[in-house]
């Protein structure tokens, strides 16, 4: 575990980091069922806070691992097995997401405790790979160290937690508190001793990966919803609208996503790497809740839903305008430019996703609008199939020229 070449040709994900991926299937998928149930049962603001909470914790327990592997992954034996035991850390912490909502709906108190458990058992072989890597690699040894304190320290905080009758608000206090320690361990890596030897296109890939386990969020909720219309109306006109809507909306963000060269981008300016890694947090979560939305659809659609067909339908297009927020954003701080094409291009996608409320607050069908919503990622795709990649191409010709891309 001497650390993998940052500049090595070919670097892909291994079959072992896709199957690790598939445990935060489970987990975002749990966090989407509990945030449509809340929705529907008209716990809006419970809801919002628990998935907030939920999608913070399966994606902070992803980047760990995914940094980590794409610096000093060597896929020999004890480094499988020691990935398997950080698997049944993610199921565990999923089964605990269940508790942690109801705790929320219960009272002011959050019960996080088998969601720590779930950490617990993912730190101890995560703990044991950074030390490894301190032995095995004398050069980053300094580096290695700081990550094992700061793990360590944040993560004996969340366990003293679970000692402490505290309120949410004081809780949260605490969460962003433990937060920023263990950001001191990646923040010192990569601004003050010259980083772990991570890859910037499997980093990318990697994130691309996960994106589009949470589009399937998507794409299941539109199954559900679809389903849901199909038992109560039969194959109907609305129907086909709305698996056209269900289709074309994840199919959109996925377009829109994978436009940006997050690779090259990395490769040229490691230095940013650090608000677009973390930044990638809120999009996962986004990405999600969009999927949540569409669960809540498929509940309204059912009539067991508490919630207008204009506010089910705001259930997806406000997670769908952060994440459109969030790529714009990301991308101008990798390339460090706003170009005013993406401006336009933004106030067009506001503007069908207004149409598409106007229209529900009006007595539209919620298939109706749904479809409405489901153009505004194509506004961007047509946008940048016309002109964006020009823009796109004139970004990569000016970035350093620097060897092994």
């Amino acid at each position: 575990m001497a650390g993998r070449d940052p500049h090595e040709r070919g670097r892909a994900s291994t079959p072992l980091e896709l199957l690790f991926d598939l445990s935060f299937v489970v987990a975002f998928g749990t966090a989407a069922d509990e945030l449509a149930h809340f929705l529907v049962e008209d716990h809006v603001v419970d809801g919002v806070i628990g998935f907030c909470f939920a999608a913070f914790a399966v994606s902070w327990a992803w980047i760990n691992f995914s940094w980590f592997a794409s610096a000093y992954d060597t896929d020999d034996w004890l480094y499988r097995v020691t990935t398997m035991v950080q698997m049944v850390g993610v199921l565990v912490l999923a089964l605990g997401v269940h508790d942690m909502f109801e705790s929320l709906k219960e009272g002011d108190h959050l019960d996080n405790s088998v969601m720590v458990l779930g950490y617990v058992v993912m730190r101890v072989p995560m703990l044991a790979q950074w030390a490894r890597a301190s032995y095995q690699d004398p050069e980053r040894r300094e580096i290695c160290k700081i990550f094992i304190v700061t793990l360590t320290v944040s993560q004996l905080g969340w366990v003293g937690l679970l000692f402490l009758d505290l309120s949410v608000g004081a809780t949260f206090a605490c969460v962003v508190v433990l937060v920023v320690i263990e950001l001191v361990g990646p923040f010192v890596a990569e601004h003050v001793r010259g980083g772990t030897p991570w890859h910037p296109h499997h980093i990318a890939e990697r994130y691309g990966l996960m994106v589009i386990i949470a589009l399937g969020e998507g794409l299941l909720g539109t199954t559900a919803a679809l389903g849901a219309l199909i038992t109560v109306t039969g194959w109907t006109f609305d129907a086909a609208l709305l698996g056209l809507a269900g289709v074309a909306l994840p199919f959109g963000m996925w377009w829109i996503y994978f436009v940006i060269p997050s690779g090259d981008l990395l490769h040229a300016y490691r230095s940013r790497v650090f608000g677009w890694g973390y930044g990638h947090i809120p999009l996962f979560g986004a990405v999600v809740a969009v999927g949540a939305g569409l669960h809540a659809a498929a509940f309204a659609l059912e009539h067991h839903s508490t919630l207008t067909a204009t506010a089910t339908l705001l259930s997806v297009a406000v997670p769908l305008g952060i994440f459109f927020a969030l790529v714009f954003g990301l991308y101008s701080v990798l390339t460090r430019t706003i170009d005013r094409l993406h401006l336009w291009l933004i106030g067009m996608t506001a503007a069908v996703m207004a149409a598409s409320v106007a229209l529900s607050a009006a007595g539209a069908s919620l298939p109706v609008s749904l479809l409405v919503l489901s153009l505004s990622p194509w506004v961007s795709v047509v946008g940048y199939e016309i002109a964006g990649h020009r823009h796109n191409a004139e970004v990569l010709a000016a970035l350093p020229q620097l060897p092994h891309r």
